[in-house]
């Protein structure tokens, strides 16, 4: 499962199609899921529970932000969205909050979702927290 969760991660970091990008690291956080939900403890499962519900909320978002600049732009080749922050300064923070918050940052729901999922495989298995640990590092390369 959380190797998965890498591949797919390291897919997502080799795209140039934002909507690729958003795409696939929907599927790497779904696989995380999946291992939340596959460990028998209370923790885990509520882990998993918030990262859907924040996977939901964050991942339409994105999708909304990077079909609204395809709207304008009419390109989702990420190198062209440089300087979209002096256009459109709103969108631009939308946007970031939302990569923020796929990211995993503190404060926002994937943050407790991948916290609770991570202390819940570090009771069963630290070799596992460990993997899950640096896949959310390739999570916060392809985000950024």
């Amino acid at each position: 499962m959380l190797v998965r969760y890498v591949l797919y991660s390291l897919t997502a970091i080799r795209q140039i199609d934002a909507k690729k990008v958003i795409a696939y690291s929907s599927v790497a956080h779904m696989s995380y899921v999946v291992a939340g939900a596959l460990f028998s403890s209370y923790l885990s499962h509520v882990g998993s529970v918030f990262l859907m519900f924040g996977h939901g909320l964050v991942s339409a978002g994105l999708f909304f932000c990077v079909g609204f600049l395809y709207e304008r732009s009419k390109t989702r080749i990420i190198k062209y969205y440089g300087g979209i922050a002096s256009v459109s300064p709103i969108l631009t923070f939308a946007f970031l909050f939302l990569t923020f918050a796929n990211t995993a940052f503190p404060g926002t729901c994937n943050f407790v979702g991948e916290l609770l999922v991570l202390l819940a495989m570090c009771e069963e298995n630290i070799f596992l927290t460990v993997v899950a640990t640096f896949a959310i590092v390739f999570g916060s390369v392809y985000s950024i």
